[in-house]
């Protein structure tokens, strides 16, 4: 995929989370690895409804900024994704009400923070680790997905908003858009006894789709 390609996917899919009111205002941010090992990092302060293809922020592949504005604050989780996962493509991450809801919850499990409610979170995501609450771009942010040895391709933020990586960027914001569905469906159910899948049903999804599972 060509430079303008990338962008112009970039700000669509950006546009289309924002319209659907899964990040509002100024918040959430994207990133997108570029054919010759650079990035296109959407900049800092701008709304996903209006981002401009033409200010993305342009970095090579040696991460120096060569062209467009200031990126996002909250860099660090993104070349944290990158330097640790060599099948990162992409990374989104969103301030998604539901998802943030259910990381407030006192049940939540800090090591596989979706409850198997469906099988599609399981099959995009495996396990998301549920990581503390940090300052906004605070770089420790980064230095905890590290912390995970690429281990993970998803992470949510306490009070925060989730983290994905994916191999594109239509993978990783269909991956978040699963994420939250998912936090939604346990906000909902919470408090009912649902029929969650079982730990067999759960096995099974995990060897037929190869789905990275194991801390």
């Amino acid at each position: 995929m060509s430079d303008t390609q990338l962008r112009e996917q970039m700000c669509l899919l950006a546009k289309s989370l924002f319209d659907r009111g899964l990040t509002g205002g100024s918040t959430g941010n994207i990133s997108a690895r570029t054919d010759d090992g650079g990035l296109l990092v959407s900049p800092t302060g701008t709304s996903f409804g209006r981002l401009d293809p033409g200010r993305l922020s342009r970095f090579d592949a040696k991460g120096v900024l060569i062209a467009g504005d200031q990126p996002t604050k909250e860099m660090s989780l993104h070349s944290a994704f990158y330097d640790t996962r060599s099948s990162a493509g992409a990374v989104v991450h969103l301030h998604a009400c539901h998802s943030v809801a259910w990381s407030m919850m006192p049940d939540a499990d800090p090591d596989n923070f979706l409850p198997p409610l469906t099988p599609y979170a399981i099959m995009k995501l495996g396990k998301v680790k549920l990581l503390p609450f940090f300052m906004p771009g605070d770089p420790a942010m980064g230095d905890a997905v590290r912390g995970l040895a690429g281990k993970r391709s998803a992470v949510m933020l306490a009070n925060h908003g989730p983290v994905v990586a994916g191999k594109d960027v239509e993978a990783a914001c269909n991956a978040i858009e699963e994420l939250e569905d998912t936090a939604r469906l346990a906000m909902m159910m919470r408090g009912i006894p649902a029929r969650a899948l079982t730990d067999a049903q759960v096995q099974d999804l995990v060897t037929k789709f190869d789905v990275e599972w194991d801390d």
